[in-house]
């Protein structure tokens, strides 16, 4: 899903991706108060609305266009 709303995921915003887990777990590493936020929400442009476009927020921000997703695994 693109362009609903910003998805907030575990990791920690870094500017890059150096000394990210190369093994896909969420990169907590770090002193930024802010998490990362994926994807574009619904009043961004289109080039926003892609699951690469990440930015960060700080967790306390509340807003129309940032949600989250849950996952069951069966």
């Amino acid at each position: 899903m693109h362009g609903d709303v910003w998805e907030w995921v575990q990791d920690k915003w870094h500017d890059n991706y150096n000394g990210s887990p190369s093994d896909g777990s969420a990169w907590e590493d770090g002193d930024s108060p802010k998490r990362v936020i994926r994807g574009g929400g619904w009043h961004n442009n289109a080039s926003y609305c892609r699951s690469a476009n990440r930015s960060g927020d700080i967790q306390s921000n509340r807003d129309a266009d940032i949600g989250f997703r849950l996952l069951m695994e069966l």
